[in-house]
């Protein structure tokens, strides 16, 4: 392979490579703006300029394709020279609002202004003024002022969206950043050009003035809003969600996701919460504790033949949850197993969307792969003719698919289910159960690729901080748990779904216990062969390929 030599380092490289993409590979960092791995090269920051022998002139490295023998460097007193300069020039109509930026704290200018730029200006004159406070499209402002012009979010348009809706006006010193006339910037994906805005120019109206960076934790998750699993990071403060990004896997998602699964996935763990457990009494559902709600399910199970009982799962709910359904269904003798599919026909495109509307439809299909019950419409059935007369429900809501199911859950003898938030069909419940969020809890789900990622807790829950007083911390860290353990805002007394059904079938007197869920991973891959030689471990931050032939549609 052709070699080149970088700061004195000898690093071999592909044909075709930039200097800035070998420099990354091996580690080397080279200040950039306008560059971005999966944008087009505009080369207009100039910021990435480097010094390589022979040439007379410094070169910027993003449009510099990588010659086998070339020395580079990228820390020369020629190189640094410039770079101030280039600094000197992109600070001289910059407002200097970091005190009120909601960019503070993960800004390249502000990063690069510390690490690359002599602290002063020799300019005098007053700054250049411009639009602020500009509402590009229903998700998006835009601050003229503090736009570097670097394009990022005018190539994203055109070549990763497909929109095309954004382009530069006004040339010169007045040059902005404006939609097209008659446009408005509003394209599933805009929200991913305030990520990639090396500045503060483009705020989420979502998330504007909610918190500085650094007072919030961020953990890795997936996101729930449909088939494709996003990889995300989840972002919290005082043990509240304020928001989600993108976080990068070149297999699932690249550097993107779009606007609904950032904005309508996270809200539902803040609010709206299921407070404790509930039993019907005298026709009303009165809170009752945790002790008395599992006794009276594990009676009231009791109650019933297990060709009268049926289970519905969730492809909301984990691999984990799901797992430990089906072996409590197993040990009642009921065959009835199936879960809710929830498609939005035609409601998908080419970048990311997907029509199923769920992140664990897959996994579920695996889970109840082989039971020999009737499926999801012969369960609505078999309550319609009353043959099934109790139903367990988890982490689903049947009653919002149709009012026909609706009044079929209305006919049942006994409706137990187990939900983070009120709904329709927890209105019509006999036994409520809080179950936790996908942000509260370890599990995997699988995409519609069957690729199986890892979820784990951003929001502590009570449970998880008894499990942190009693565990190495080094242990409890492996697993990627990052939330404070001492915050005590927005607790909501929840448990995972998997934990929930292990405790009734404690009550039921069933050998059915797990304390954590790598225990329950552990017990699917010795059960499921789609599993087979995976962990926590092997899954790690990216995801691992399951082993099956087929894919799943989305």
């Amino acid at each position: 392979m052709p070699t080149i030599t970088i700061d004195g380092k000898l690093i071999e490289f592909k044909q075709g490579q930039t200097v800035i993409q070998v420099a990354r590979e091996a580690g080397i960092e080279i200040p950039h703006f306008c560059y971005h791995p999966k944008l087009s090269v505009s080369g207009n920051c100039r910021v990435c300029l480097v010094e390589i022998e022979k040439m007379p002139k410094l070169v910027i490295s993003c449009a510099t394709l990588a010659g086998d023998g070339m020395t580079v460097y990228t820390n020369s007193p020629k190189t640094l020279e410039a770079r101030n300069a280039v600094m000197e020039f992109i600070l001289i109509n910059h407002p200097l609002d970091c005190p009120i930026c909601d960019e503070a704290g993960e800004c390249k200018l502000q990063e690069y202004a510390f690490e690359h730029s002599r602290g002063e200006s020799r300019f005098e004159e007053i700054k250049n003024r411009k639009e602020k406070r500009v509402q590009l499209g229903p998700r998006i402002k835009f601050d003229g002022e503090r736009c570097i012009s670097c394009s990022r979010c005018i190539r994203f348009s055109d070549e990763i969206a497909k929109s095309n809706q954004l382009t530069f006006r006004n040339r010169g010193d007045k040059v902005t950043i404006a939609t097209f006339p008659g446009e408005s910037f509003d394209n599933p994906y805009t929200l991913n050009t305030v990520d990639i805005c090396p500045v503060g120019a483009l705020t989420n109206n979502d998330f504007r003035f909610k918190s500085r960076v650094w007072e919030m934790s961020s953990t890795n998750s997936v996101c729930v809003g449909c088939a494709r699993g996003c990889n995300t990071e989840i972002w919290v403060r005082n043990n509240e969600v304020l928001r989600l990004t993108p976080r990068h896997n070149e297999d699932v998602n690249s550097y993107w996701m779009c606007d609904n699964g950032r904005l309508n996935t996270f809200k539902n763990i803040n609010t709206g919460r299921i407070d404790g457990t509930y039993v019907r009494k005298q026709g009303q559902l009165q809170k009752v504790d945790w002790d008395e709600a599992l006794e009276f399910a594990a009676n009231s199970l009791k109650e019933f033949k297990g060709s009268q009982i049926a289970f519905v799962g969730s492809a909301y709910a984990t691999v984990e949850d799901n797992f430990v359904l089906a072996r409590l269904a197993k040990q009642l003798n009921v065959i009835n197993v199936d879960f809710a599919h929830h498609i939005v026909d035609g409601d998908l495109d080419e970048i990311l969307i997907c029509e199923d509307k769920t992140p664990n439809a897959a996994g579920a299909e695996i889970v109840f792969a082989k039971s020999n019950g009737i499926k999801i419409e012969g369960i609505y059935r078999s309550i319609k003719e009353g043959k099934t007369k109790a139903l367990f429900v988890m982490e689903d809501d049947l009653g919002s698919i149709n009012e026909d199911w609706e009044q079929a859950l209305g006919m049942l003898d006994l409706l137990i289910v187990l939900a983070a938030n009120a709904n329709k069909t927890t209105a019509l419940s006999d036994i409520v159960f809080p179950s936790a969020t996908y942000a509260e809890k370890h599990g995997t789900f699988v995409n519609f690729q069957n690729r199986v990622q890892r979820i784990y807790p951003a929001v502590s829950l009570d449970e998880m901080d008894r499990a942190l007083d009693g565990m190495n911390m080094s242990r409890w860290d492996k697993f990627g748990t990052k939330f404070d353990r001492w915050n005590q805002g927005h607790k909501h007394d929840a448990k995972p779904s998997w934990k929930i059904i292990s405790l009734i079938a404690s009550h039921l007197g069933f050998k059915i216990k797990y304390e954590m869920a790598e225990e329950v991973f552990e017990e699917i891959t010795n059960t499921l062969d789609a599993f087979k030689g995976l962990d926590y471990d092997v899954i790690g931050e990216l995801g691992a390929q399951l082993k099956i032939k087929e894919k799943v549609e989305k």
